[in-house]
Formats: C-alpha cells, sequence, structure tokens
C-alpha cells in the first residue's frame, strides 16, 4: 500500500500537469475578450479553493524530502510546479553526474521563439547541483559561470548534463553542458559552479524557519 506523502504526491502531479496545460494555453491564447474574461473568473474560482489551505513561504512542502533535496515544487523539474518545464533527470551517483531531458514551452520563452537566458541558466544550475549532491557533496552554489554559445530554441527536447569535476573540503566544482537531443556535438550552453556545502549550524540558521532538519544542502559527515 502506498504511504500517505506518495498518494499526496501522485494527486500534486496530476494537479501540476493540469495547471502547466493551464499555463500554456494562457500565453498561446488567442480567444475573443469574452472568453479572456471567463478564464479569468474560473482562474479566481480556483485559487479561491486552492487558498482554503496555505502554508507560510517558509514551511517545506509535505511532499518535499528536504534530506534528499526532493522538491515537488520545484521550478526546473517540481512535478507540481506549474512554471517548471519540468526537466526529468537521471542520477548516476557513482560517476558523480546527472543527465536531464526537457522540452521548454512559450511559458519560458526570451526572444521571440527562443528559451529565455535565465532558464538556460536554471536549468545548467540545477544539473551542476544535483551532480554534486548526487555523490554526497551537498551545497549551495557559490558561484555560476554560463557561456551562451548557440541561440536555445522553444519546443525542441533537449539534454542537460551535469558533471562533479572535484571536492575539496566543503567546497566543489562542477560543470555542465545543454544540447539539443538531435544533435548532441553541438554545444548551445555550457555552466561551471563553485558549490559550497553549509556547515551544520550555519544550515540550522538559515533554515531555521522551516522548523526542519535540511540536510541536502549542508556539510555531510
Amino acid at each position: 500500500m502506498p504511504d500517505d506523502r506518495a498518494i499526496r504526491r501522485e494527486a500534486v502531479g496530476e494537479l501540476g500537469e493540469a495547471l502547466r496545460d493551464l499555463v500554456d494555453a494562457a500565453v498561446r491564447t488567442e480567444v475573443p475578450l469574452d472568453r479572456l474574461a471567463e478564464a479569468a473568473r474560473a482562474a479566481r474560482e480556483l485559487t479561491a479553493l486552492l487558498s482554503e489551505d496555505l502554508r507560510e513561504v517558509h514551511e517545506i512542502a509535505s511532499v518535499d524530502d528536504p534530506e534528499s533535496g526532493q522538491r515537488w515544487y520545484s521550478p526546473v523539474y517540481g512535478p507540481g510546479s506549474p512554471v517548471a518545464p519540468p526537466m526529468v533527470v537521471e542520477d548516476f551517483p557513482d560517476e558523480g553526474r546527472c543527465v536531464g531531458h526537457v522540452t521548454v514551452g512559450k511559458k519560458l520563452e526570451g526572444p521571440p521563439g527562443l528559451v529565455h537566458g535565465g532558464v538556460v541558466a536554471t536549468l545548467l544550475d540545477h544539473v551542476l547541483a544535483r551532480s554534486a549532491r548526487g555523490a554526497g557533496h551537498g551545497g549551495l552554489t557559490a558561484t555560476l559561470t554560463v557561456t551562451f554559445r548557440r541561440p536555445v530554441r522553444l519546443g525542441v527536447p533537449l539534454v542537460v548534463t551535469g558533471e562533479l569535476v572535484s571536492i575539496e573540503g566543503r567546497r566543489a566544482t562542477a560543470t555542465a553542458r545543454l544540447v539539443a537531443e538531435a544533435d548532441p556535438d553541438t554545444i548551445l550552453a555550457e555552466g561551471e559552479a563553485l558549490l559550497v556545502a553549509l556547515r551544520a549550524e550555519r544550515a540550522a540558521e538559515v533554515f531555521a524557519r522551516t522548523g526542519r532538519v535540511v540536510g541536502a544542502w549542508s556539510e555531510r559527515t
């Protein structure tokens, strides 16, 4: 029998998928004004329904696992997030590597037909940190360098790979690259990051308002 969190995760994921479809329709629609007004009313009704029980902004969702770093509302991969592309990531912890697959839609557009540069940086940042975390090095991004080599087009299946390079104490370095699935030899963007794990006492301070033990971004002992 699935546990309560697993059941809720399934429901959160189903709602997230429906909301992503809604957001996509909202940013692409050209319906008449009366239909826009009708949709706005329906959206406010849905907001009221979901607002019947809200957690505070510092609280961790019941579907999350802050020890492993699983965030069900992550704007990158969260199944429950209406703004996530979402990216599906496979971890290879023994290799210090992870590989994400994602197709970015209209809601994350920058220049016409292209993925917003900030979104490209966010995708790279996620796999950089995740490659280190999967290898046992929790940490926050201290520095992030992104090189945009070619435009990244909307609606194109992408592959984003992160790889841990080195660990020195609480510091780790990682590299990442983003390519089109159909043209893996052409790099569209690259990233490099310095990731610093928080000391236990500092992590307790930073995440104190959550009321939870947050281990995924802390120094491993």
